[in-house]
């Protein structure tokens, strides 16, 4: 007899804590093997394929292409077993999606699936039988399960944590239970008497929804969630649920009446979700400035000679050097004089952690939004090096295929937003760093040179730092030294 077993999404690692769904790679019905991916899901910090840790037929999906889940919450059921072989794919697929529709759970919870209708003393006994075949359950779990690290993240154990909403007034004991209606339901609408649409705004109270799309949703559209059946385990209402009391409302003739939202303290306009990589970004932002007291240093180089010393090497033969390698190999001396500055600050302890390693980031600006890939051991790379794992990194950017190692773990952040057309910046510094330097446009002005005037390459330097680990002096040593190194090159090679 095949087991029906839930996969949950995993928990992702650092400290992610939703995705969204992106494409689904499977359909109800197919026959997957174990590490298969299933879904393809965005996170805040990339895109990433979760595979399955299980073998056999997919009973059920839940989340539709769109749909931003909490970990933890089921992603599809797979019957798994005799009955999940590929070689009775038919069979399973009619039996376990009944399973599945019921809210089978995988045995990691400890906790009988339960039957879609039965009699007070049969659950008694499939709860005994259950609970005195939980060894041998376990087992089959986790022979059908892998456990192996794939794509960063591994196919482990359904995790210990529970996110379901199990509400009161809804049985646990079978699928598309309906929610029953208060007596003091609101009035249903002219050509509403199915209870289903109301005028009002969603009232409070316990409904089986998971999904805070689906309860916007229904409130946009009128749809009182009380009076649906749904079609999720233990009778969840799904975002299909309200779509087809829409479309039933639509063939009887009557158009839901929108809930109306009261115009005091409403700030009308179009409104952006932040998440995804711009919610990221706005946390992180967000608490640099709140915990980081941060100052800003700048100062005007004359970058001419360095512009000349990689035409130079260039010309050379060999790989292309790129310009922000060179600008990295000058950040990496200059982090070596001035250790201070590549460390962090452990409020807990209160202490200042100087970090041997220099993993620098770099700020990329992409479709999805700005990303910062770190460049690892950045210290011990030459310049043709770090060129190709800029360029890698880059690439694997703009594509959306960066993983959270490629995306976390910098100690130092590097941002060229010359590349936009400006000089200057006070920069916000990637928390928990401790500092980061910017770089402005190079353009031609006039510059004293030898004591005449000329028409040099000129950059602004800028350099905000953590004033908890360092005082202005060491800030302005670090950026001094950068600026001699950009305007003469061979300041660069006496620390090499």
């Amino acid at each position: 007899m095949a087991q029906v077993l839930e996969f949950r999404l995993p928990d992702l690692g650092e400290g992610l804590t939703e995705a969204e769904i992106v494409r689904w790679l499977v359909e109800v019905g197919d026959v997957v093997a174990v590490d298969q991916p299933v879904v393809e899901v965005e996170t805040a910090k990339a895109m990433v394929d979760v595979p399955c840790p299980y073998g056999g037929v997919v009973t059920a999906r839940f989340g539709e292409e769109g749909t931003e889940m909490p970990v933890g919450a089921p992603l599809l059921t797979v019957a798994v077993g005799e009955s999940g072989s590929p070689a009775d794919g038919g069979t399973s697929g009619a039996g376990a999606s009944s399973d599945g529709a019921s809210g089978a759970r995988a045995p990691s919870d400890g906790s009988p699936g339960a039957g879609s209708a039965s009699s007070g003393s049969s659950r008694s006994s499939r709860s005994a039988g259950s609970s005195g075949s939980s060894a041998s359950s376990a087992s089959s779990a986790s022979s059908a399960s892998s456990g192996n690290v794939l794509v960063g993240y591994g196919t482990s154990e359904a995790p210990s944590r529970r996110r379901r909403v199990r509400p009161a007034s809804v049985p646990a004991a079978s699928a598309a239970v309906p929610v029953p209606v208060p007596e003091r339901a609101p009035a249903a609408p002219e050509g509403g008497a199915d209870g289903v649409f109301v005028r009002d705004r969603e009232p409070a109270g316990p409904v089986a929804v998971i999904s805070p799309l689906v309860r916007r949703l229904a409130r946009e559209n009128g749809v009182d969630l009380r009076g649906l059946s749904g079609s999720g385990p233990e009778g969840l209402i799904l975002r299909a649920d309200v779509e087809n009391a829409l479309r039933a409302a639509v063939a009887r003739g009557h158009t839901p009446a929108p809930a109306p939202v009261p115009d005091e303290g409403v700030v009308h306009g179009t409104r952006i979700p932040l998440r995804g990589v711009r919610g990221a970004v706005a946390d992180k932002l967000s608490r640099s400035r709140r915990e980081i007291p941060d100052a800003t240093c700048w100062v005007d180089a004359d970058a001419t000679e360095l512009l000349r010393a990689r035409t130079a090497m260039n010309a050379a033969g060999g790989p292309k050097v790129s310009l922000l390698a060179l600008l990295a190999r000058i950040c990496t001396a200059a982090l070596a004089r001035f250790p201070d500055l590549n460390s962090t600050v452990d409020l807990e302890a209160r202490e200042v952690v100087r970090l041997e390693e220099v993993h620098l980031g770099f700020a990329a600006q992409t479709e999805r939004g700005l990303v910062v890939p770190v460049v690892r051991d950045a210290h011990a790379r030459d310049a043709e090096s770090l060129t190709a794992e800029f360029a890698r990194l880059t690439e694997a950017a703009r594509a959306g295929t960066l993983t959270p190692a490629d995306l976390t773990g910098g100690t130092f952040t590097l941002n060229n937003y010359g590349v936009f057309g400006v000089d200057g910046s006070t920069p916000i510094i990637n928390h928990p760093e401790a500092a980061m330097l910017g770089v402005g446009r190079i353009v031609p002005k006039p510059w004293v040179h030898e004591g005449e005037l000329a028409v040099r390459q000129v950059v602004q330097l800028s350099f905000t730092f953590d004033h908890r680990v360092c005082d202005g002096g060491t800030a302005g040593g670090f950026l001094r030294y950068v600026a001699d190194c950009v305007e003469q090159p061979a300041v660069l090679l006496r620390t090499l």
